[in-house]
């Protein structure tokens, strides 16, 4: 019998050891693999398959330590195969093995510098490292060689989505479902696209047409959800975000906005549990501490409230995602802290610096041209304070442009208003940059943002320079804490020369105050009785009509403490929600004093709001979020309020307006002394009485309800602003004279 060699006895065992390796791999059984695979080491410790095919069973045994070993001595023994060290720099990515996967696919690219799946994948690893830049050139070269593979495109427009370049975003995603249309990822990164570019019709049938293709894709329901959210079809929202979680309930960020689209519906509770969810499955979650809180507060939940702000003021102070500007200004009146809120949001949001518009003068243009940006253009707060204002602007020197991007209203505000402006234009399904850019083709001089960050605010229009000079009015009382927000309308009292240093923007003061009133604004008629808004017929009445999150339990604490010396009477608050007016009622209790001395004021329209303040003999204030058009509200209908005056523009609000309308008195130092001057009001008629007739004569003579002074005050700032920029000057602090 002839004598034969062991090689192809060899050959055969080591390939029964990878099948058997690859097919436990694609069954689950990685354990198993692992074994085959080290038997076929033991036959062929420098054949690469095995390597690659023990790091693959490694990697599914979570012990990523070994896989990335297990593959890069694939590495080593593939040196001269392109393929080879891509596949195994694509397993290295998933490892997030950075260094070893670059070192592959740079290899790969070396090797067949025209291999456009090395290129692809570069980019992925670029993309993943922040290095967007570099990742769009890689994906770009990959398309350059092979330009008919959808994924390539796909994977483009997810990059340039995070570049925020939406438009070429959408180009690339539309490409790819061209190219294959039954391509999720694409259909996905379409709708991204389409949604930032607020074409919401679109970006929807997009997203339906990657849930039909993979109808298990928790994504693509919570995008479809996110979707449905920014265009106020909230109960569809919940809808696509509890399928989201059916298919991955352990999603933090699902459950996150789960909970912000119940908020919406005012279904606060049910929010509650959704964000602590949220918090549980990831404490570190962007912004999820403060939302959480800010959330709680708005139903007068102080479940650790004390304990809870402390950590997001700590977070934010060093820096963290911890809580959204406008909700730090319920919880610290600290102006350091509300600007490192803001810079942070700033920073994660629009993360590009502004194009820069040169300063000088512009040719041939007789009238400053100011465009106005609102989301409240409509029967709003905003709006009522403004109407007069906008209606008496000088048209001879200025031309406005109002750029409505809020939800669709028709009441008698909405009709109103557009014969205030030169221009009034719809642009609520346009992009952010699209309005920018129409704003400068308009030749806006002065853009003035109206929203900063509360509810449907577009701040990413000002971070594409809507105009040469930029400012914040009005809608939001603090810093944007952003490069590209140039000035912000104030007053010496809400924001003194010592404060200045806890805002982005350069601060004009305006002589009196900072906010302008509607001295035209209509009151009814209607003879409000005490019984009628649920009120005892006799005892004094204190009141609040504050949003629920502005009581925080201080302030709480010093109104029980007020009604406990004040024999017979009551707190009158506004019926946020009916979760709030529980949770305050078991409050009062705890603090010995009766749940039905609070009473509860349902909303009403505000003709008829304004009318029954009369019921109320004193406001009192809140703390550190002062009443801020519900002073103004209080004071015109004649009703004298109470505050206490902190160290943030939130906090300084209602100082400005009482200083602006001669009633210094009413601006307490502290806490003792607000407590002190309410009980003295209360059981002192004759006190009261005088500060209530010269509120009544100072109220149409004072400089806080003529309109017609703000107006000249507001447009010489504009005037102000207009000579440096036509001088070539940077922006600086201004005083506009009385």
């Amino acid at each position: 019998m002839p004598r034969t060699t062991g090689l192809p006895m060899l050959h055969q065992l080591l390939a029964h050891y990878l099948q058997a390796a690859g097919a436990a791999n694609a069954r689950g059984e990685y354990g198993a693999a692992k074994d085959w695979c080290g038997h076929a080491i033991q036959c062929a410790p420098d054949v690469p398959e095995v390597w690659y095919t023990l790091g693959v069973s490694l990697r599914g045994l979570n012990n990523a330590t070994e896989a990335v070993k297990a593959f890069d001595k694939a590495r080593t023994l593939t040196l001269r195969s392109a393929e080879a060290q891509n596949s195994i720099g694509v397993q290295l990515i998933e490892l997030g093995a950075d260094a070893e996967a670059e070192k592959c696919l740079n290899r790969s690219i070396e090797l067949a510098p025209g291999y456009a799946f090395a290129h692809s994948n570069l980019g992925r690893l670029r993309d993943r490292q922040g290095r967007l830049e570099e990742a769009e050139t890689c994906f770009r070269q990959a398309i350059g060689i092979q330009p008919d593979l959808a994924p390539l495109h796909a994977n483009l427009g997810g990059v340039l989505l995070a570049r925020k370049d939406f438009a070429g975003a959408q180009a690339a995603c539309q490409r790819a479902v061209e190219l294959d249309p039954r391509l999720p990822d694409g259909w996905r990164n379409l709708g991204l696209a389409l949604a930032e570019l607020k074409r919401f019709q679109d970006a929807e049938a997009a997203y339906r047409a990657a849930i039909e293709l993979e109808p298990g894709s928790p994504e693509a329901w919570s995008n479809l959800g996110n979707l449905l959210t920014e265009a106020l079809r909230l109960e569809e929202a919940e809808a696509a975000y509890r399928k989201a979680l059916d298919l991955d309930p352990r999603s933090a960020e699902t459950w996150s906005n789960l909970g912000n689209a119940l908020r919406e519906l005012k279904r606060f509770e049910a929010a509650i549990e959704c964000l602590e969810r949220a918090r549980a499955l990831n404490p570190n979650l962007d912004y999820g501490q403060g939302t959480l809180l800010a959330t709680r507060m708005r139903i007068c939940d102080w479940t650790a409230m004390e304990a809870e702000a402390a950590d997001v003021i700590a977070a934010i102070a060093a820096g963290k995602k911890a809580g959204k500007p406008f909700d730090v200004l319920s919880l610290s009146a600290d102006g350091a802290v509300q600007r490192a809120a803001a810079e942070i949001w700033s920073r994660d949001r629009w993360p590009q610096p502004p194009a820069a518009l040169a300063r000088g003068a512009r040719q041939g243009k007789e009238r400053i041209t100011v465009g106005y940006f609102s989301a409240d253009f409509h029967d709003h707060a905003t709006a009522h304070l403004m109407i007069g204002f906008f209606e008496r602007h000088d048209r001879t020197a200025f031309e406005t442009i109002a750029f409505d991007f809020g939800p669709r209203r028709d009441d008698e505000m909405a009709r109103r208003l557009p014969a205030a402006f030169d221009r009034f234009i719809d642009v609520r399904s346009m992009a952010d940059d699209e309005i920018a850019d129409l704003s400068r083709q308009l030749g806006v001089d002065i853009a003035v943002d109206l929203k900063g960050f509360t509810q449907d605010s577009r701040p990413g229009i000002f971070s594409r320079r809507a105009a040469p000079i930029q400012v914040s009015y009005l809608g939001y009382p603090g810093t944007l804490g952003s490069s590209w927000m140039d000035y912000l309308l104030a007053d010496p009292v809400v924001i003194p020369p010592t404060h200045f240093a806890f805002y982005a923007e350069k601060i004009v003061h305006l002589p009196h105050c900072y906010q302008v009133n509607d001295a035209a604004r209509p009151i009814a008629d209607t003879a409000w009785r005490r019984e009628d808004a649920g009120l005892p017929a006799d005892g004094f009445v204190f009141c609040c009509f504050n949003n629920s999150f502005k009581i925080n339990p201080e302030v709480f604490d010093a109104w029980m403490r007020i009604l406990t010396q004040v024999e017979g009477s009551v707190l009158w608050l506004l019926q946020d929600s009916p979760a709030a007016a529980r949770h305050l009622g078991a409050q009062a209790v705890r603090r010995g004093v009766a749940a039905e001395r609070l009473v509860f004021a349902p909303r009403v329209p505000v003709a008829e709001h304004l009318a029954r303040h009369r019921l109320a003999d004193l406001f009192l204030d809140t703390l550190p979020y002062n009443a801020h058009t519900t002073a103004s509200d209080a004071l015109w209908a004649g009703l004298p309020v109470l505050t206490c005056m902190g160290e943030s523009f939130a906090s300084r609000v209602a100082a400005s307006l009482l200083s602006a309308v001669g009633l210094p008195e009413l601006m307490a130092p502290n806490r003792e002394a607000y407590e002190r001057l309410a009980v003295v009001l209360a059981t002192e008629p004759p006190r009261l009485r005088s500060v209530w007739e010269r509120l009544v004569h100072n109220r149409l003579s004072a400089p806080l309800f003529d309109t017609a002074l703000s107006t000249r005050h507001i447009e010489a700032a504009y005037v102000a602003m207009m000579d440096r920029h036509r001088s070539g000057q940077a922006p600086a602090h201004l005083q506009v004279p009385r």
